[in-house]
């Protein structure tokens, strides 16, 4: 499963997906995410456009409820029991996709794999590519299918808390790399999430993730453009490093890229900023230190 493009098997263009879009093994997750200020809400996103037979991935409600975070991880039951009434199993192809091209399929992807799904890849430039390529759509509610038979295990090395953040403020063994927006990285924006201070986490590296995208298309760059993107922040390629962003959603999608260039010795800070800038004895820098423009 390859592009003409060279593009790894993780990453579908739209041409390969619609070919295999009746394929009874391959399984369509839209994975559409707003947050709380923004209208039309991923739901009503969905149900006015999606790939026919796609299935709605809600990260709001597959989450821990229990957190007051936004959705933080769910359990490794609770995760299973809602991939199963999306109709998966685990012998399924999963393609994952978001109207963006590359904002929240990386969460969405970065959670299967962490629960122990392999078989997951995203649709490169997302609904955007594929509406582009004059690809049917539905609205509306997919039909519910059958029970997927999918268990789930969390591999935790793959996450990091704030007591793992706080340590490695200290060691320095990981590379933290933000994907919020320079301004938030920055302090010069407020942050859309009530009652976080501005800034970023002392020596962390600054990485958008929608730079990752072409903007017109939603197509990933190139890899080479992208090898060049973290290089430019200042990562060490071959480094481990730690994602982080606003609520654990994007952080994912520099997961995602960092996986296409071959790292994949990244974790994700799931609490990210939400919590971190929340608390009011965590450490905050501002300014472009550790920032590239």
């Amino acid at each position: 499963m390859t592009s003409d493009r060279g593009l790894p098997a993780s990453l579908v263009p739209v041409e390969t997906a619609a070919a295999i879009l009746s394929d009874r093994r391959t399984k369509f997750v839209d994975a559409a995410f707003a947050l709380p200020h923004e209208r039309p809400t991923a739901h009503e996103r969905y149900r006015e456009t999606h790939i026919p037979g796609a299935q709605f991935f809600d990260l709001e409600e597959i989450c821990d409820a229990s957190s007051p975070l936004p959705h933080m991880l769910p359990s490794d039951a609770q995760f299973g029991q809602a991939v199963r009434a999306l109709g998966i199993s685990n012998d399924d192809l999963v393609i994952v996709y978001d109207d963006v091209g590359l904002r929240s399929s990386g969460r969405v992807w970065w959670m299967f794999r962490i629960f122990g799904h392999r078989r997951v890849a995203i649709l490169d430039g997302g609904l955007l590519a594929w509406r582009s390529a004059n690809f049917p759509v539905e609205a509306g509610r997919s039909t519910s299918p059958a029970l997927g038979d999918f268990n789930a295990r969390l591999e935790s090395r793959c996450v990091r808390n704030m007591a793992d953040l706080r340590a490695n403020l200290i060691t320095r063994r990981e590379a933290v790399i933000d994907a919020r927006s320079s301004g938030r990285f920055t302090g010069e924006l407020a942050d859309p999430w009530p009652g976080r201070r501005s800034g970023h986490i002392p020596g962390s590296l600054s990485l958008p993730f929608d730079r990752l995208t072409d903007r017109g298309t939603g197509l990933l760059r190139p890899i080479d453009e992208i090898r060049h993107l973290f290089i430019e922040a200042g990562l060490d390629l071959e480094a481990p490093a730690i994602a982080t962003c606003g609520s654990g959603v994007t952080a994912c999608a520099l997961v995602f890229a960092l996986h296409l260039v071959g790292n994949d010795n990244v974790a994700v800070y799931d609490g990210s900023w939400a919590e971190w800038g929340l608390a009011s004895d965590t450490p905050i820098e501002a300014g472009s230190a550790g920032a590239r423009p």
